[in-house]
């Protein structure tokens, strides 16, 4: 009997340390793992120190990035649901992709792509995407890459920019590069999609922007998305000349700058034609498709009797993927070719005719014309995804139509 009981306990007892073992071995992995990503992201924060270190002496140009879409890179809604979407396709084997361009120090650590995943995931990260150092460490640009690769100093002293009249400081030095007042700073994440590079010209970005009259007459990216004002680079410093960092395209006012209509009405009697041109504005495509589901729409809006819509058209301006099983997508990553192309081509100027019947038992009718970036388009698992990530539900911008310019005319209808 007492055998018994002592072979019971011995089990019990072993069984017990079982349990403690298996627990304590999760734990101490689960304990060397965090270490191992808290040693992980030390090592990326010294090699590209965080934007809010910059804040300190550099609170004007802080502030500026702050509000800029470049400062939610890799948190925005949007992307943590493409991210997700990429990551379930073929392409997401390759982890760090995405990255290249919305956290482009991944290049340096390619290694810790999971870690990038999981700050983008984590929604609120403490990992700068394109910050103040993503920049500012890039000594150079190799145009002969496809698309053109940044070389990095990380963890150097030396901070590039366009100043030739830098102030010395105790915080790090500083080195006038002219690549910082050049179009191939932007050209490494701006001019393709490395995911969609098996598609070649026919999902180029920006179109033959290096041929525009804006390039031509001597302008670069920074001219309009970096505009100077005056104002102070470091805190304290004497005022000068120096670049916003708002980032201004699609998001600010410079988008008002990006087209303009020339709207023509002529009525035939019953039958009334509208005649818009389209002048694009930018030397680059209109919109540049990437994300994939960016487009322009050129809306029409005829009201007659008590303001009442009697007809209405529209124009996409925007490109249509296919995927490898003959569905349209909203993921480059996923095309196999472009089934459409309608974007509008740098400075183009695109003519749309738009017949109508002329409306009865009035007067007077309103032609209204309006140019928009459109909202997020996508299946709509995608799109409740997008709408789940984002604070601000289904009033997130991004499902929002922005404004680029609109024309309103009341025409007399003539008996």
């Amino acid at each position: 009997m007492m055998v018994r009981q002592s072979i019971g306990v011995k089990i019990g007892i072993g069984a017990v340390v079982v349990v403690v073992v298996v627990f304590l071995s999760h734990w101490l992995a689960g304990g060397t793992f965090a270490q191992e990503a808290a040693k992980a992201h030390g090592t990326l924060e010294k090699a590209f120190p965080s934007s809010s270190k910059c804040k300190r002496c550099h609170e004007r140009v802080f502030e500026e990035w702050e509000t800029s879409p470049l400062s939610r890179s890799i948190h925005s809604p949007a992307f943590r649901a493409s991210l997700d979407a990429f990551l379930a396709s073929p392409a997401g084997k390759d982890k760090a992709l995405c990255f290249r361009c919305h956290a482009p120090h991944v290049r340096e650590f390619p290694e810790q792509a999971q870690l990038f995943i999981d700050q983008a995931k984590a929604g609120d990260p403490s990992l700068d995407g394109v910050a103040c150092a993503q920049c500012h460490l890039i000594k150079q640009v190799d145009r002969t890459k496809q698309p053109p690769e940044p070389k990095y100093e990380p963890g150097s002293k030396t901070l590039y920019g366009p100043y030739k009249d830098f102030v010395q400081n105790l915080a790090h030095q500083s080195m006038e590069l002219g690549l910082f007042q050049k179009s191939d700073l932007c050209l490494n994440c701006h001019q393709s999609v490395p995911s969609a590079a098996s598609l070649g010209k026919t999902n180029d970005l920006l179109g033959n922007w290096d041929q525009s009259k804006a390039v031509k007459s001597g302008k670069e990216c920074q001219t309009c998305h970096m505009p100077e004002q005056i104002g102070e680079s470091a805190n304290g410093e004497k005022k000068r000349k120096v670049a916003n960092h708002t980032f201004p395209g699609r998001i600010g006012k410079l988008r008002q700058e990006a087209a303009k209509l020339d709207v023509q009405t002529k009525i035939e009697g019953e039958k009334t034609t509208v005649t818009v041109k389209v002048q694009s504005l930018v030397p680059h495509n209109l919109p540049t498709t990437h994300p994939a589901w960016a487009s322009v729409v050129l809306d029409l809006d005829i009201k007659g009797k008590n303001l009442r819509t009697v007809f209405t058209d529209k124009r996409v301006y925007g490109r249509v993927y296919q995927d490898a099983k003959g569905q349209k997508t909203s993921f480059d990553f996923e095309a196999v070719k472009v089934l459409e192309d309608t974007v509008l081509k740098p400075e183009e100027t695109r003519v749309e005719t738009f017949t109508f019947p002329t409306p009865k038992d009035t007067k007077t009718f309103d032609v209204e014309v309006m140019l928009n970036y459109a909202p997020i388009t996508g299946p709509a698992p995608f799109l409740q995804r997008v709408e789940a990530e984002s604070s601000k539900g289904s009033q997130d911008p991004v499902f929002l139509p922005i404004e680029i310019v609109k024309f309103a005319e009341n025409i007399a209808v003539t008996k």
